[in-house]
């Protein structure tokens, strides 16, 4: 077992209104007996009055200020997505009384903790939103809040000196929530509308009450065409023009030297680029054997698919004409469909491996796919659909985007600590049983971009302390500064090759079940120096968050 090395070298020398409007008041969900209920109101100076004939429901709203009454799918299964409320109250027995006094109609509630108001919604959030709105389309964004995307959107949302390269098939430019902010350099080919999902994924105009909002949707996007496998001249392109991340969602099966000198090259000038992994099943990639490029390119961050939509199995379950009892869509599983040994349900589900899509040992990180709404049929053939396949080029622009937020809250942010940031903020699956029989070949997880730009903040503010929590890296290189007032380590473990290289301007904390246990070819250096300066400062979405 390799040492431990610590060094500590102390060296002298809208709806933001609404957010921050209602920080202090009472949020909760509401869970109705039946669909029909559906309390009816007025507004006024952003008060609710009850305007109802239910004796009972009057009563309890008069005694009670209500600025928020409304129907969200945000933390409702299946069978309850049109029975659930968000509702902002003044005080926290409103809850009690409701489900006292109004029992007739309401048969479950509970409190939104303090935490987890820290969180922005855009005017066209889709049918989960709470503070936000539903937009002009009313889409189910639900893998939104699956990615946490609130919690990110409550630092940032991006910044219009952002670029985020898109090398794909043509982009919209005249589309409203492309207008204004996209610039195509290279025209590819329409392909169906591939390159406008893709760039919508990434960074559509949000807050617009139209569309959907792209995950850094504040940011612009530099389109170029895609290929030239040999030597990524267009990526180069948009390299030297300082475009800091590029999604290219395609993949081929060559290996070229002259391509990964061109990678290094892109990382070298600053620049991350983020691919899709490709789109063969476990079977046809002979279990994780067949890689395709440049997902498998050194310094390039490889995305394959994950599930997001049902919490649980359970809340999945179907039979199909032959009586067989299956699930689909399921939170974590790294593959589609589930089916059950011998047909018992009491069984552990299996993943079917034709479900589950390019996965190998250099993924590095999952992203939805299956369920996510397809806007470039939607713009292309004006056409409501939600993708219903395991497909990796949905799943990297998500990544993608993530970077672009990474980059609008640090500008300054080193290249090498991205991909770090990104791994530590992701969500470990290794906890569910089918997934094991493909462990390490899905990367760190499931990418949760709230978890991620909350560890970025964390770290670069003074007055934070930042958690490094809740995974188990046996792989990869991680580098990190903190400027937080402490860094802990909690439930957190490094072993086997992966090393870490620590810099942090004060306390380093060992909390509870954190394990650093490095193999031979793995190291731990924790470094405190007093005195480590940022290259500048955060660009929080809104400054009074530091406050």
């Amino acid at each position: 077992m390799k040492p431990i090395l610590l060094y500590f070298l102390l060296l002298f020398s809208c709806c933001s209104i609404a957010s921050a409007q209602f920080q202090d008041k009472s949020w909760m969900y509401l869970r109705a007996k039946d669909t029909l209920v559906s309390p009816k109101f007025e507004e006024t100076n952003g008060v609710l009055r009850y305007v109802g004939d239910d004796t009972k429901l009057k009563k309890i709203f008069e005694e009670h200020i209500i600025y928020k009454f409304k129907k969200t799918y945000k933390n409702a299964t299946r069978q309850n997505l049109k029975k659930t409320f968000f509702v902002i109250s003044d005080k926290q027995s409103f809850l009690d009384d409701i489900l006292r006094e109004g029992s007739h109609l309401f048969v479950f509630g509970e409190l939104i903790a303090n935490e987890d108001k820290k969180i922005f919604e855009p005017n066209d959030y889709g049918l989960t939103s709470t503070i936000g709105d539903y937009g002009e389309h009313k889409l189910n964004l639900d893998y939104l809040d699956f990615l946490d995307l609130p919690k990110a959107w409550y630092y940032t949302t991006g910044s219009k000196d952002v670029i985020v390269g898109i090398s794909d098939a043509q982009l919209d430019t005249i589309n409203i929530d492309f207008k204004g902010k996209t610039k195509n350099l290279k025209n590819g080919y329409p392909s169906g509308g591939h390159g406008y999902g893709v760039s919508g994924i990434a960074a559509a105009q949000g807050n617009n009450g139209y569309g959907m909002p792209g995950v850094c949707y504040d940011c612009s996007i530099y389109g170029t065409k895609y290929g030239e496998f040999k030597d990524f001249k267009s990526l180069m392109e948009l390299s030297k023009m300082g475009v800091r991340v590029i999604n290219c969602s395609w993949s081929g099966s060559k290996y070229y030297e002259t391509a990964q000198e061109a990678i290094n090259e892109m990382y070298q000038n600053g620049t991350i680029i983020v691919a899709s992994a490709g789109n063969k099943n476990w079977n046809t990639s002979k279990q994780g054997e067949i890689v395709y490029y440049p997902a498998s390119y050194d310094k390039v961050i490889s995305v394959s698919t994950v599930m997001y939509k049902n919490p649980t199995y359970k809340d999945a379950m179907d039979r199909d004409s032959k009586g067989n009892f299956f699930a689909q869509n399921v939170r974590n599983y790294v593959g589609r469909s589930l089916g059950f040994k011998d047909n018992d349900t009491l069984n552990e589900p299996h993943i079917w491996n034709v479900s589950v899509t390019t996965l190998n040992k250099d993924v590095d990180i999952l992203a939805p796919s299956a369920g996510v709404f397809s806007y470039g049929k939607w713009l292309t053939k004006n056409k409501k659909e939600f993708i219903d396949i395991e497909a990796t080029s949905p799943a990297a622009p998500f990544v993608t985007g993530t970077i672009g937020l990474m980059l609008s809250l640090n500008p300054c942010l080193p290249t090498n600590e991205i991909e770090s940031i990104l791994k530590m903020g992701s969500v470990n699956i290794d906890y569910i049983p089918a997934n094991r029989k493909f462990y390490g070949n899905y990367g760190s997880g499931a990418l949760n971009a709230g978890n991620t730009i909350e560890l970025l903040y964390q770290l670069y503010t003074p007055t934070q302390t930042a958690y490094i929590q809740n995974q188990d890296f046996s792989r990869w290189g991680f580098n990190l500064r903190s400027f937080a007032k402490k860094t802990v380590f909690k439930n957190q473990t490094f072993r086997e090759d992966a090393t870490l290289e620590l810099t942090s301007k004060n306390q380093v904390v060992l909390s509870e079940n954190t394990i650093l246990r490095p193999g031979n070819k793995g190291s731990i250096k924790i470094k405190i120096d007093s005195t480590l300066e940022k290259e500048c400062e955060l660009q929080l979405r809104d400054p009074s968050i530091e406050e």
